[in-house]
């Protein structure tokens, strides 16, 4: 049988590890992972030397804004940045696009203004606000992969957090549909305001304290109610020692955190580029969350791609926008700061592609027979210096301007086919994944 495209490579990152392999690609899937120089007639051959061969990256934690506030980012800016670094699939966040994904009716609003508008596959969360309970049922059955609450104010308005009573309400509904919450976690007890517009002012006004709190607090809902649970954007390391016991306790609770937390520190912030919430730590803290990272506790490492217009970025900590835009620039960020650390390719794959994949349910995030053809080619040792001018998302603001970065993507493939310029990818619904 004749496949539609084999990809050959020196360096295939595989479920079981890095090695040599053809990948062969039929009717937009995996049909057959042979010997690298395996015969397998095809219509198309890529051949990449020592360029590794990755699964495409699953970014479950991307704010894209449309409709609303497209003006700070939308669906063909986004998903091209995606594509460019190597990002075949993204959810949506429910918030900072208006309205916000709270119900079927705007779950629809939002799909209608994404629709042939992506260059990757996008799939959506819905929202858990205070009187939404009604509709979380009816969000799952339309589609959405889980649901979003806050603990704390979230930013905006439209999308107030939940109070302990309205957390335990949501969770209860949730666990009885077998559902997934995800949830933004620090205490508003424990947050206070800035004293002045520097970065320690910012940073004391938002403890670790105030992410272990809600985190703990998290834990004890989800033995309540067995509700799925996932920490968002893990920033403080406080919170390792409260998970891992959760976890040896058999709790389905897991956490993720954010290419910012594991290579920016608090000693090198510059401007209001690095502002984003819960904030960066010190250079230790980082360190702890790497030995998290590697011990499993903490599962998934993804972007939190959470833009804004430049003049929103203007100003001081006190009342700058907090958000940092990396959806581009994920992969080699970690990268680089991996490899320095001695882990390898395979261990990237693992917390970017197939952990996200597995937390959403998607057929994604591995190189295997069956599984959509999503594939990047990555240089692993090629070095740039990051240029805004290169960025692909609405505004090029990022903390990453002028940092030296190892590993470029070369090429990236949505099922087959080559992404980027043109929009070819799908929208995605729990319902209909395998």
């Amino acid at each position: 049988m004749t496949h539609d495209l084999v990809i050959r490579s020196l360096r295939t990152v595989l479920p079981d590890g890095e090695r040599p392999a053809a990948v062969a690609v039929r009717d937009g899937r995996v049909a057959e992972v042979a010997d690298h120089d395996a015969p397998l007639p095809a219509r198309s051959e890529v051949s990449l030397g020592r360029t590794a061969l990755l699964p495409g990256l699953v970014d479950t934690h991307v704010h894209i804004n449309e409709p609303g506030r497209t003006e700070w980012e939308g669906f063909a800016t986004a998903t091209r940045a995606a594509a460019s670094g190597g990002v075949t699939t993204l959810i949506d966040m429910p918030l900072n696009s208006l309205p916000p994904t709270v119900d079927p009716s705007a779950l629809a609003v939002k799909r209608a203004a994404a629709d042939r508008k992506c260059s990757v596959d996008v799939g959506f969360w819905g929202g858990a606000i205070p009187g939404n309970v009604p509709h979380l049922r009816a969000l799952h059955e339309a589609g959405v992969f889980g649901f979003k609450c806050f603990t704390s104010d979230s930013g905006v308005p439209e999308f107030p957090p939940l109070d302990l009573p309205g957390m335990r309400e949501a969770f209860h509904e949730i666990a009885s549909f077998d559902g997934l919450v995800i949830v933004h976690a620090e205490d508003p007890a424990a947050l206070g305001t800035p004293s002045d517009g520097g970065y320690a002012a910012f940073l004391t006004s938002r403890p670790p304290s105030a992410e272990r709190l809600a985190v703990e607090r998290v834990i004890r809902l989800a033995e309540e109610t067995g509700v799925r649970a996932h920490i968002l954007h893990l920033s403080a390391a406080d919170c390792l020692i409260p998970l891992a016991e959760a976890q040896a306790a058999g709790l389905r609770v897991t956490a993720e955190t954010c290419p910012h937390y594991l290579t920016l520190s608090a000693e090198e912030v510059r401007g209001p580029s690095y502002k984003c919430c819960p904030p960066i730590r010190d250079a230790a803290n980082r360190h702890e969350l790497w030995l998290g990272l590697a011990a499993g506790v903490i599962s998934c490492v993804v972007t939190d791609h959470s833009p804004c217009t430049p003049d929103l970025k203007h100003g001081d900590f006190a009342t700058a926008w907090g958000g940092v835009s990396s959806l581009q620039l994920g992969l080699p960020v970690v990268w680089t700061a991996a490899r320095a650390r001695g882990h390898d390719l395979a261990a990237v794959v693992r917390w970017m592609s197939e952990a996200p994949a597995a937390l959403a349910g998607l057929p994604k995030g591995r190189i295997a027979p069956g599984r959509d053809a999503d594939l990047v080619a990555f240089d692993p040792d090629a070095a740039f210096t990051v240029d805004p001018a290169s960025l692909h998302h609405r505004h090029p603001v990022t903390p990453y301007e002028g940092h030296t970065l190892t590993g470029a993507v070369r090429a990236t493939w949505l099922r087959g086919t080559p992404a980027g310029d043109v929009p070819g990818g799908r929208l995605l619904s729990r319902t209909e994944t395998p």
